[in-house]
């Protein structure tokens, strides 16, 4: 009984000396952090969405191709002449009045399409207009995409130097107690170049996740269109969501709204479109010309004129016109084929990735974490009683700190995944 109460002060001794300093100190960190402003996804969003320069520069390219449609069903420009004719001397209006054939005047002349032709133009400039509002809304959920990741990718680095620092500290704790009972031969000599060895290493993985966290700031103020060293906030605190969406909504969703699949259906009505066109091309265009000619003291003269443009050469000109187009509507077919296929992998390749991630989280913070953390509890209980060696300890310490790091990491996975799939579908996943 007695020896029970003594391993249980001893235990009480350890977790005061380990995790107490520890414990005090970061949760001083968490209350500062706390009444500081959080980084707010919403508020990047927003901005981006008003100042990221690939955004504005898709949605003016847009606004620009609006202004086609209207540009391509109207009528040619007017043609206006001034003419006179001159009989027994090259100076103007000479013979004027005395011979009839002598005179001087103005047509007006106005080209005209054959029916249907200038419609099909304006039609076709519509579907690329409406291919480039396509690109644009790409463009902006790429934007947005990269913004989450981005900020996923920074919350993953404040995490994962949180776990570094915390863990450091406990084993700077350990690496005393064991340079302490080093010195009256309680420990062996190997246990503290261990221990030296693993602060060094994590002091490497500090380093590099303190370069991540710079990198992805620098980014985040790249896409909001702001200087790369520009003070950003520690994002917010949150948690993994369920993950409920299955491969064929998916499948589904990007059929119905995915823009790079939308633009190129934009696409592949704008060739049938041009394949009308091509064909119309069999029909002649034509001119109507009007004029006033004066004849000094004769009576004027008035003309009226059609002229047709024959499709003289169709069988190397306009044949060759709808055999073109005809293989570009092939290709604008095949195009959508193959940005299907691409995007239903990519698709695929998300999802699992997501739900692989959603699974893992499950099992790493139900589990594995609050396990493994118990075992370096005890572990360290019993190293302090002399029940276990240092190895044992440096073990559990070790999978600690792995597996802290590792659920985040899945964290980080999982709402990359659900970005990535949002910019392929063009549905909202993430809560």
């Amino acid at each position: 009984m007695a020896g029970r109460q003594e391993a249980h002060r001893k235990k009480i001794f350890l977790i005061r000396r380990y995790f107490l300093p520890a414990f005090i100190f970061w949760n001083f960190v968490l209350v500062v952090f706390a009444q500081q402003p959080s980084l707010r996804l919403d508020d990047l969003l927003s901005e981006a969405l008003r100042n990221n320069p690939e955004i504005l520069a898709a949605q003016k390219g847009y606004e620009a191709a609006r202004q086609r449609p209207a540009q391509e069903s109207s009528l040619p420009e007017p043609m206006f002449s001034l003419a006179y004719t001159s009989i027994g001397n090259p100076r103007p209006f000479a013979g004027l009045g005395v011979d009839p054939t002598a005179n001087a005047g103005f047509m007006v002349t106005q080209e005209i399409p054959f029916p249907g032709k200038r419609k099909l133009r304006g039609d076709i400039a519509g579907k690329e207009a409406d291919a480039e509002f396509q690109q644009f809304q790409l463009v902006e959920l790429n934007v947005v995409s990269r913004m989450k990741q981005a900020y996923y990718q920074l919350y993953y680095a404040y995490a994962g130097l949180d776990v570094l620092r915390r863990n450091r500290q406990l084993l700077l704790n350990l690496l005393r107690i064991t340079e302490a009972r080093y010195t009256v031969g309680r420990a062996a000599q190997q246990d503290v170049y261990k221990a030296q060895t693993e602060l060094s290493i994590l002091d490497t993985r500090l380093v590099q996740l303190e370069r991540e966290q710079s990198a992805r700031e620098a980014e985040i103020n790249s896409l909001l269109n702001r200087p790369p060293g520009s003070p950003l906030a520690r994002p917010a605190e949150f948690q993994p969501q369920e993950f409920r969406a299955t491969l064929e909504d998916l499948y589904s969703d990007a059929r119905a709204k995915a823009p790079m699949l939308q633009k190129d259906q934009k696409m592949i009505e704008r060739s049938e479109l041009a394949v009308n066109l091509a064909r119309k091309e069999y029909y002649p265009d034509y001119a109507i010309s009007g004029g006033y000619f004066n004849q000094g003291g004769m009576p004027a003269m008035y003309q009226f004129r059609v002229d047709l443009k024959l499709p003289a050469y169709f069988w190397r000109k306009q044949r060759a016109g709808v055999t073109e187009q005809a293989q570009n509507l092939v290709q604008s077919r095949r195009s959508y084929e193959a940005t299907n296929q691409a995007l239903n992998f990519r698709i695929k390749d998300e999802y699992l990735m997501a739900d692989t991630s959603s699974r893992l989280l499950k099992i790493y913070g139900q589990t594995v974490v609050p396990q493994a953390t118990l075992a370096l509890e005890s572990s360290l209980a019993s190293y302090e009683t002399g029940a276990v060696d240092f190895l044992a300890v440096f073990t559990n310490f070790v999978t600690v700190v792995e597996y802290e790091l590792n659920y985040n990491e899945e964290l980080q996975n999982f709402y990359v995944a659900l970005s990535r799939l949002e910019e392929m579908t063009g549905v909202p996943l993430i809560q």
